[in-house]
């Protein structure tokens, strides 16, 4: 084969990763350590991906390792849309979203349980 014929490479330009702000609503399941008597949580989480769609899909398969059912993810996009937004971001926050950048990772910040009866 000569080097005429031979298919061109084509480079992969590498987007760079963003932390995106997630809410995941997760129902009960046995071990999912929820308090007993919930019903289900919310957990805010700081998830890194290329975009929205990837960090999504991380956080849903990270929680159903940890044994938690994810029903539903809200996402409020990436620090800079939620300036845009003028949401107000405090430091501890900013420091979690550096952390999931850093390290590729998922953050869960807050856990809220959620109960039938007050």
């Amino acid at each position: 084969m000569s080097d005429e014929t031979a298919k061109p490479t084509v480079e992969k330009i590498k987007r760079p990763q963003q932390v995106f702000t997630l809410v995941v609503e997760v129902g009960r399941s046995a071990d999912d350590g929820l308090p007993k008597g919930a019903t289900g949580a919310a957990l805010m989480c700081y998830a890194s991906g290329v975009d929205e769609a990837e960090a999504v899909r991380e956080t849903v398969a990270i929680l159903k390792q940890a044994d938690l059912a994810p029903l539903d993810v809200t996402g409020y996009g990436t620090l800079a849309e939620r300036v845009a937004q003028g949401d107000e971001i405090d430091a501890e926050e900013r420091a979690l979203m550096d952390r999931a950048l850093a390290e590729n990772s998922v953050i869960v910040a807050q856990m809220t349980p959620f109960y039938d009866k007050p």
